[in-house]
């Protein structure tokens, strides 16, 4: 069963008073974590930086109680991860909406403990806000939102050269329990090459849920397809047998031919 997933189109959160003020400063002077390389080949595609976006959320993720050979999802755990990434997600989209901004390139969604307490868990999203300097507003979302992208200023140019646009940053979640092995079983694995099936099933389960959501997100944005798709496994504090399956990659759309794009040999002055 597919967790209540907060992330509803149309429920912008509201700028922080204390990011507003910052962002205040942003027509003097922007700042940014793109590379040399990334600020220059972006400039050279018409995008200007703006300022630094981010989004924070410290979370308290709880326990969830099941039995040590029950084989499941964990939905009220599944539900606090996603909820705690979509709550410092959504705070950096609107530092980004407040700039006006086309996009933002680059976004980067990780966590990390927070405090003495294992259970604490702190999200954070950062990313550079872009706009388009020939035409401000052309590259937002249909619904004006600011695009959000975790591609490199390279990719993000080539992907714009096959005529193709990020979207949104999207992501999907599954918390699975995998039973634990009777007694009789780990006995009869004891010295033997043989394949474990309720790990099998398990990791192949979560990761098929976990997939299924963020292909949810990319077709509600608007995407027809996701590019750089990527996988992390973790623990938290939940012990061996409960692991979470996160899938994240951002969705793109088409809007014209694109270049044809001929590759080229390069020889590195370090070979």
């Amino acid at each position: 069963m597919q967790p209540n997933q907060p992330n509803q189109p149309g429920q912008p959160q509201p700028l922080d008073q204390v990011a507003g003020e910052r962002l205040s400063h942003a027509n003097r002077i922007f700042t940014s974590d793109l590379s040399v390389n990334e600020f220059a080949l972006l400039h050279g595609a018409g995008f200007e930086p703006i300022d630094l976006v981010m989004g924070v959320s410290v979370y308290h993720v709880g326990f969830q109680f099941t039995g040590i050979r029950q084989q499941q999802e964990l939905p009220v755990l599944t539900e606090a991860t996603y909820r705690a990434r979509w709550n410092a997600m959504s705070r950096m989209q609107a530092e980004a909406d407040a700039l006006k901004a086309d996009g933002v390139v680059g976004v980067r969604l990780e966590w990390r403990q927070h405090g003495e307490s294992m259970e604490h868990l702190e999200f954070i999203a950062v990313g550079t806000a872009v706009r388009f300097a020939k035409n401000p507003g052309s590259y937002r979302r249909p619904n004006g939102q600011a695009f959000t992208s975790h591609l490199s200023g390279q990719d993000m140019v080539t992907l714009l050269r096959t005529g193709y646009a990020p979207v949104a940053f999207v992501m999907g979640n599954c918390v699975f329990h995998v039973a634990v092995q009777s007694f009789r079983q780990m006995l009869s694995q004891m010295g033997r090459n043989m394949e474990m099936p309720q790990w099998t099933q398990g990791n192949y389960q979560a990761r098929e849920l976990a997939m299924s959501r963020m292909q949810a997100e990319a077709e509600r944005d608007g995407g027809t397809g996701v590019t750089g798709v990527s996988f992390d496994i973790s623990n938290y504090a939940w012990g061996y047998h409960t692991v979470e399956f996160y899938a994240s990659g951002t969705a793109i759309r088409r809007i014209g031919d694109g270049d044809p794009i001929i590759p080229q040999f390069t020889l590195g002055l370090d070979s």
